[in-house]
């Protein structure tokens, strides 16, 4: 009888050890099995891209626009092509699904996914979440930063370890030296609108200042020409105020002296013309030039 008991003891014990031993082997698979999807899932391409026709010879990570009046043939972005910006040129290989119409000269283009996309600082420093739209280089994207259409929303910096230093020339001429790189961008094309900055200028007095400029007129010309205009509306009122007062006073005690009242009241709408003349010339330089 104790032999029996002794014996079903060990069994006993044989079986929570094999339990336990059952247990930790499935949780060590089931934890290899997560970091097995878990890392499938990182390198898994997520994006879709189609073939379009071009005549140019465009890199991998170049910002591409829809040529005029083309709906499959595609050109390198710039500044004056960005209204059609497109997408992102990739390998064929990258895509988790490529549409191809079988024709030469063909390049994949991808319009959604985070994509290897080269950028320059031509524009302002590239950090994360920059807004990024196509720049005066053919292909290369750049930071933006008034209202435009923009390729997508970058999800790194523009490292300057992974940097190239290029020279350009601009319209007028004149060469630039910027530095280009790749950094990662979630593409979906869109419009990038800027948000107006903060100041103490009614929106509404500050489009009249940028429209008689011509340009964006900072704060200060805007209460200096604020300024000019309170002087000046004070002057023509109080001058308007005393030729009419006057002008009362003076007929009531002579009705003959009508016609130099008159002549006194042309002398002073001409004086109140001038003012009226000065102030408003004095605010146009002011917002001009300052």
């Amino acid at each position: 009888m104790v032999k029996n008991t002794v014996k079903k003891l060990g069994q006993t014990k044989v079986t929570k050890i094999f339990s336990c031993l059952l247990f930790i082997s499935i949780l060590v698979s089931g934890i290899a099995t997560i970091s097995l999807i878990a890392t499938t899932s990182v390198k898994a391409v997520t994006y879709i891209s189609q073939s379009y026709a071009t005549t140019e010879k465009l890199s991998l990570g170049s910002l591409v626009s829809l040529k005029n009046n083309s709906s499959d043939e595609v050109i390198a972005a710039d500044t004056n092509s960005v209204d059609n910006l497109l997408g992102v040129v990739i390998s064929s290989t990258n895509s988790l699904m490529s549409l191809s119409s079988g024709g030469n000269n063909q390049v994949q283009v991808a319009t959604t996914g985070t994509i290897q996309v080269l950028v320059s600082d031509v524009n302002g420093a590239i950090t994360r979440g920059s807004q990024i739209t196509a720049s005066q280089i053919s292909g290369v994207g750049m930071k933006a930063t008034n209202n435009t259409r923009v390729i997508g929303i970058s999800q790194g910096d523009l490292a300057s370890s992974s940097t190239k230093s290029e020279t350009y020339t601009d319209k007028t001429g004149v060469k630039h030296t910027v530095k280009l790189g790749q950094v990662p961008v979630l593409v979906n094309v869109s419009y990038f609108f800027k948000e107006p900055d903060k100041t103490i200028i009614p929106a509404a007095i500050q489009n009249v200042a940028n429209a008689v400029a011509g340009k964006s007129v900072s704060t200060l010309p805007i209460l200096v020409s604020a300024a000019i205009f309170i002087v000046t509306l004070i002057v023509v009122v109080s001058i308007i105020f005393a030729m009419i007062n006057s002008s009362i006073i003076s007929v009531g005690r002579n009705p003959m002296s009508q016609s130099a009242i008159y002549r006194d009241i042309v002398q002073l709408s001409a004086l109140v013309l001038a003012i009226l003349a000065v102030g408003l010339i004095s605010i146009y330089l002011v917002l001009t030039r300052l």
